[in-house]
């Protein structure tokens, strides 16, 4: 599939997933689901295990998918199942789609990478895996760090000689502190929540 095809198929996705939210959100708003924080937990509470489940499904596919905002799911998380709870499921989700993100990149190489990732933002950070070293260094840092474009990375780190050893364990050491500081920011900032949702 050429390049121009699989962009069209990816923003037709874009739309379409887009559309259904919105849809969603709209219906959901009237029926009185997301009126406030206690309707949106009660919601999400009478659909059992699979509100959960669903969740850490959207979570994974804003990781995979570049057009589904990250920090608006991180902040719904701890809105909807508080600060622990949000965080394990933020957690879950980021960190399996970072996992499937670098495999595909291992498995489908160079052509899927230039289909997910935008080519201004590839070629800022394609340069730095010709030192592997120097690389695995610069993307822990970038994943202990907020404002990196941590999903694209992830998709060029599967094009260096990493292990998926070490990737695991710099996304399982690396993605809590920047989880947390996302969740205790919005926790910090909760006092003006209600304002927003009236």
């Amino acid at each position: 599939m050429q390049k121009s095809a699989v962009k069209n198929l990816l923003n037709g996705l874009a739309i379409g997933i887009t559309a259904a939210i919105v849809i969603f959100g709209v219906y959901g708003w009237c029926v009185g689901w997301f009126k406030d924080i206690d309707s949106m937990r009660t919601f999400v509470g009478r659909a059992g295990v699979f509100g959960p489940m669903a969740f850490i499904t959207i979570q994974i596919l804003q990781v995979v998918l570049p057009f589904i905002p990250g920090g608006m799911t991180l902040i719904t998380g701890v809105v909807i199942f508080g600060p622990v709870w949000g965080f394990v499921l933020n957690y879950a989700g980021v960190a399996i789609g970072s996992a499937i993100n670098f495999v595909l990149a291992k498995k489908y190489g160079k052509k899927l990478v230039t289909h997910l990732v935008e080519e201004e933002t590839y070629n800022k950070y394609i340069g730095k895996i010709e030192n592997s070293k120097k690389f695995e260094r610069f993307f822990a840092l970038a994943i202990l760090l907020p404002f990196f474009p941590d999903d694209t990375l992830c998709l060029i780190a599967g094009l260096t000689n990493m292990s998926y050893q070490k990737f695991a364990a710099i996304i399982l050491l690396g993605k809590p502190l920047t989880i947390v500081a996302y969740s205790i920011a919005f926790v910090s900032a909760g006092q003006f929540l209600p304002f927003l949702l009236k």
